[in-house]
């Protein structure tokens, strides 16, 4: 999220020195840096989109863990109430 924020701060910075820079510069060269600029922002948020998935999938893959150690439990309650409940 800081690199989204940090590259987004880049991104205005730069169309504000564009805006307010000599009347004489390259607009082709502005241009191309603003595309630059645009460009490692869009990878920036994909990158994040793709670790928020990973994210996703981990705590999935966690849950279903927690359940599978839940039903096990679960099938063990018959035999330990059995156990339980045995006369000596």
């Amino acid at each position: 999220m800081k690199k989204i924020i940090a590259l987004s701060t880049l991104l205005a910075l730069g169309a504000l020195g564009m805006a307010c820079g000599d009347a004489a510069t390259n607009n082709t060269a502005a241009n191309a840096n603003a595309n630059r600029l645009a460009n490692t922002l869009s990878n920036a948020n994909a990158l994040a989109a793709n670790a928020a998935n990973q994210i996703q999938t981990a705590a999935n893959q966690v849950s279903n863990a927690a359940n599978q150690v839940s039903n096990a439990a679960n099938a063990m309650k018959p035999a330990a109430n059995a156990n339980a409940n045995a006369k000596p």
